[in-house]
């Protein structure tokens, strides 16, 4: 960098990271009001540790959340002082993207905005001293009364979602709403089936307005998520493509090549279509099949999402394989006769004009010969292949989510030289190569930034969350009945063969051959 010094302070690098992070529109937050509080219940956890204080601190680098404005407060049931906790956290922060040694001095500033109040989720008395510390920071501040804002990030298990909202609705909530408010952020999972997550949205609504909740989806904060809406109704070549005449069927992909390392009891619990497929992928289906919202208003987007979930037709029991894989149930805390997927293959149909035969294939796995999340989009055969290329494989339009996060097509090309044969070859936008100055935000740091300026476009809505429940819940049950059944497969592999049959009879077709490559710098 030129120049013979540099302003480093937090506020100053707000201009300097809007090319390098956020847009302009993100730039543009609420109006000033009150101070503002971030209360992290659950502040001793892993998740707190890794991802929401990380976050935080890289908002606070990136000038959003100011020094003078913010106190962030720690809670938890862990005998803890302040000190414990920033050093607890510390070694997450200094890992944390685009931390280092360098910027020891915003690490310092940030943890002296930390304090800790430890407390039970389920009694008062932590709550009264919790509200009392916040109330203390609010007038320090010389906050108005009305003006200042709460913001309860639930870095917990749901089974105690309910004790704690009703504390935070009891003894923590602003005492009006003038200007400022009280959002509560919850993460997932939302309940184990249809009955479970209905019962904690009611015991949620009784406390808080929708417009007060905020259902966290990371996946919804991934930068090329995000880019779907962009992608498919601000390029006009894919406005006529996107649909049942050119596209023969979509894949939703998760895979993990590690298994459930120490967590195989909560794991057991859930499975991979309730800790994966019915949220994250369901959700980026939605963003896929969706039609073009009124507006980018945060409503009028998830009204689209409800429709599209409330077009899926039932599950049959022939297009779902399920997996687990061998050396799973060595885990003590996983039962000897655990019939818990950690692969799953299903295939969703949306019963509308625009995808009517279509089908969506939606896949995730543990323990698998690759980590990777994406969307592969692969269009129908070239009707009259006269240059008879089509063995070679379709046309696809594949958004590699994470790693190496990338948009590419697949397409058929001369092969240089001087023979008339054909190649598959492919368009490359590889975020790495072509932004190289720039930092993606984190998904948390996006979401929790939305939940500080009210946008709710990025969370889940009460009837949205219903309505995928309703997809998946009497398979689920089928699982949970033993009625269909976990096949073995070997840690390493692509999963039960039976997956890769299931894709073939949904009409995917494997390109051999062809592997995409990363370019590198």
């Amino acid at each position: 960098m030129s120049g013979e010094s540099v302003d480093s302070s937090p506020s100053s690098r707000r201009n300097s990271f809007r090319s390098e992070s956020f847009s302009e529109k993100d730039l543009e937050l609420a109006p000033e009001c009150g101070c503002l509080s971030i209360i992290v219940l659950g502040a001793s956890g892993d998740l707190a540790k890794k991802k929401t204080f990380p976050a935080l601190f890289n908002l606070f680098r990136q000038g959003f959340l100011q020094s003078n404005e913010v106190h962030i407060f720690g809670y938890a049931r862990t005998k803890l002082s302040d000190d414990g906790l920033r050093e607890r956290i510390r070694g997450y922060l200094v890992q944390a993207k685009g931390a280092s040694a360098d910027h020891l001095e915003d690490l310092s500033k940030f943890l002296q905005l930390i304090k800790y109040v430890s407390g039970s989720y389920d009694s008062g008395d932590g709550f009264l001293l919790l509200n009392k510390e916040i109330s203390e920071h609010e007038s320090s501040k010389n906050s108005e009364p009305g003006s200042s804002r709460r913001l309860f990030y639930l870095a917990l298990p749901p089974s105690v979602y309910p004790s704690v909202c009703k504390m935070i609705r009891t003894y923590c909530m602003n005492q009006s709403d003038l200007t400022g408010w009280t959002r509560v952020v919850v993460e997932k999972p939302f309940g184990k089936d249809l009955n479970s997550a209905e019962e904690l949205s009611a015991h949620l609504g009784e406390l808080f307005s929708e417009p007060q909740l905020y259902r966290i989806d990371h996946y919804l904060g991934k930068e090329l998520v995000q880019n779907l809406l962009v992608l498919r109704f601000a390029n006009r070549f894919f406005l006529p493509l996107w649909n049942r005449d050119n596209i023969d069927n979509i894949q939703i992909v998760f895979r993990e090549d590690f298994g459930t390392e120490g967590r195989g009891g909560y794991f057991d619990e859930y499975g991979i279509i309730r800790d994966i497929i019915q949220n994250h992928l369901l959700q980026v289906l939605c963003l896929v099949a969706m039609e073009k919202p009124v507006s980018l208003k945060p409503e009028h987007i998830r009204d689209e999402k409800v429709k599209v979930l409330q077009s899926v037709l039932p599950i049959k029991h022939e297009e779902v394989v399920l997996g687990q894989y061998e050396g799973y149930k060595d885990d003590p805390t996983v039962s000897d006769s655990s019939n818990t997927p950690t692969f799953a293959t299903v295939v969703l149909r949306i019963h509308n004009e625009r995808w009517e035969g279509v089908p969506f294939i939606l896949k995730a796995g543990k323990a698998l010969n690759s980590r990777k999340a994406e969307i592969r989009v692969q269009f129908k055969d070239v009707p009259g292949d006269i240059f008879k290329c089509k063995k070679q494989g379709r046309n696809e339009f594949v958004i590699r989510l994470q790693p190496s996060e990338a948009m590419y097509m697949k397409l058929t090309v001369k092969k240089p030289g001087l023979d008339m044969s054909t190649i598959q070859s492919e368009l490359d936008l590889s975020y790495g190569l072509r932004y190289q100055d720039v930092t993606i935000p984190e998904a948390y740091e996006r979401l929790i930034l939305d939940t500080i300026r009210g946008d709710q476009q990025h969370f889940v809505r009460r009837d949205e969350l219903k309505a995928a429940w309703e997809i998946f819940t009497p398979l689920l049950h089928d699982i949970d009945d033993g009625k269909v059944k976990s096949l073995p497969y070997k840690p390493g592999s692509r999963g039960p063969a039976e997956g890769d049959e299931l894709l073939a009879r949904a009409g995917y077709v494997q390109t051999h051959g062809y592997i995409w490559i990363p370019p590198t710098l």
